[in-house]
């Protein structure tokens, strides 16, 4: 099963050039689950991978640079004659909101669903969940923390033929926790395999309830607003400095942390360079890279860089902008429901 992260915008409060307004897609087989929507995410959709049809949208906290993108991208859907349904989910705030705004952008023919869920809730998914955090911001926030269940154990065809179990469907059995014929599964299957699990912080001053959820995570993506010699205003303004987050990331011994809500302030090799004093294993996506999450046992997260099917000679490397190499070569690291409305 496929497991990815897309980077759709970097930025933080204000676009730039190179970098747009909140918004991140995370891909697991055939799901497509959009956190957060800035202003211009359709468009920055539609000049990447094309304007995908997402499952269901997560919206971290109120504040519009994570939201504003919502109305244009959902009337939008309607005008493509989208029939299924699809569920907005985030904190306190979030059904009023909708509401209103669609007023103005006008009624979807789909199916709209506006859910304000609760921190400590379960999302159940099919081979997931998703799990609400409350983070520490201005006004209700959330992290989201996609975790996969856990896998069967890789079994042993030598043990189990070794023990007289016939190949076929006594083999399914076993593998499925079942006794046959007097042989326990635990004789023939391995240890449980855990999934992979993906954080996504929205926007936060360090807080324990991201650290403990972030433990153990194939990755963690945290925003780093400020540096650190304006960790002060950081504090005052509920967000985090590039070491602070690398200081949870390392606490919490994720596997890759992904540093976002860029700040125009510094380039972003400086964000880059102070998270890696603490943390070695950190990147800084840029819009459109991805991070790549194969299951643990064929390897760790990876960045790969975007290629612009619009510039195949790669001399908008050149000019700063990021690219995804042919193949798919990864950057080098050094070290991953309340009550429902129709809007």
């Amino acid at each position: 099963m496929d497991l990815s992260v897309f980077f759709i915008g970097t930025g933080g409060s204000q676009p730039t050039l190179r970098r747009g307004l909140p918004a991140t897609l995370i891909r697991r087989g055939g799901d497509r689950i959009l956190v957060d929507c800035g202003e211009g995410t359709q468009r920055q959709l539609v000049r990447s991978l094309g304007l995908t049809d997402v499952d269901e949208i997560l919206i971290t906290h109120l504040h519009a640079d994570h939201w504003l993108g919502l109305p244009g991208l959902l009337k939008t859907y309607d005008l493509r004659g989208r029939e299924l349904p699809l569920r907005v989910q985030g904190p306190r705030g979030l059904r009023a909101l909708v509401k209103d705004v669609m007023v103005h952008a006008g009624r979807t023919g789909y199916p709209l669903y506006v859910d304000e869920i609760e921190p400590g809730e379960v999302i159940e998914r099919d081979g997931y969940d998703i799990t609400v955090v409350p983070v520490a911001h201005r006004g209700p926030a959330y992290a989201y923390v996609l975790e996969e269940l856990t896998r069967p154990g890789v079994f042993d065809p030598v043990a189990a033929r070794a023990l007289g179990v016939p190949e076929g469907p006594a083999w399914g059995r076993l593998q499925r926790g079942e006794t046959v014929d007097g042989v326990a599964p635990e004789a023939v299957v391995g240890p449980a395999r855990p999934g992979r699990k993906v954080v996504l912080s929205g926007d936060t001053r360090p807080c324990s309830a991201l650290a403990e959820a972030a433990t153990g995570a194939d990755l963690l993506i945290h925003e780093a607003t400020f540096a650190i010699e304006e960790a002060e205003r950081a504090h005052e303004t509920g967000h985090s400095t590039a070491a602070q987050a690398a200081g949870i990331a390392r606490s919490a011994e994720v596997k890759l942390l992904a540093l976002t809500h860029l700040s125009i302030r510094y380039p972003p090799r400086v964000i880059r360079e102070e998270a890696r004093e603490i943390f070695a294993a950190t990147v800084v996506p840029r819009d459109f890279d991805t991070v790549e999450l194969p299951l643990p046992e064929r390897g760790g997260p990876a960045l790969l860089h975007w290629t612009d099917p619009a510039d195949p000679s790669g001399e908008a490397v050149a000019r700063g902008r990021s690219a995804r190499p042919a193949g798919g070569q990864a950057e080098p690291v050094t070290g991953t429901v309340d009550a429902t409305t129709r809007a």
